[in-house]
């Protein structure tokens, strides 16, 4: 029988936005942390096209896509997570759709997930001023002169104002990060 502590996210619907060249463990451990604790995880691609991802700069494997990013109604999410990578991000950022679903989603004062790369995306959306994050340590600038402030750490939570933002570092702080999403969005 299963404890009511050990879904604390059932009926939830979150959605992962990604594009070739994303960072595979960035979207693989949100996704399996997401569903063990109950949540509908949607993988959304800018085609709906399966998603080359890559360790880095190396390919690995085809990520199965559940719809599109234009496809997906933002009222129906409870939260959105952007995973990094270098040619992710850098996509989805002049993206129209990824960026008003991402917009639509903090605009609603739902969580936003975001890890390594993952916040060019935020700062083409216009949700990170005010707000604090870790990134990898090569965006830093760039959050900066969006108007957030860069914290060094594996993983972060910024409550300080709506929506809540949970940011993880680089792909060596995946788990961590969907641990503290997970338990984010559990709260």
């Amino acid at each position: 029988m299963t404890s009511p502590d050990s879904r604390p996210l059932a009926g939830k619907t979150v959605a992962i936005v990604a594009a070739d060249g994303v960072e595979q463990i960035e979207v693989e451990a949100p996704r399996q942390q997401l569903l063990a604790a109950g949540a509908t995880v949607l993988v959304l691609s800018p085609d709906g096209n399966p998603i080359r991802a890559y360790h880095y700069i190396d390919p690995t494997d085809e990520l199965a896509s559940d719809g599109t990013i234009a496809g997906t109604d933002p009222a129906g999410l409870d939260a959105v997570v952007v995973p990094g990578g270098l040619g992710s991000p850098d996509t989805l950022r002049t993206d129209d759709a990824a960026v008003r679903l991402v917009s639509a989603v903090a605009d609603a004062g739902k969580p936003v997930g975001v890890i390594c790369h993952g916040p060019w995306v935020l700062l083409e959306a216009g949700v990170l001023d005010g707000r604090s994050l870790t990134c990898v340590p090569a965006l830093r600038t760039d959050v900066t002169n969006g108007g957030a402030t860069y914290v060094d750490a594996a993983s972060h939570v910024d409550r300080g104002s709506t929506p809540h933002l949970v940011s993880g570092r680089n792909f060596e702080a995946a788990h961590e990060f969907a641990r503290v999403l997970v338990d984010e969005l559990a709260s």
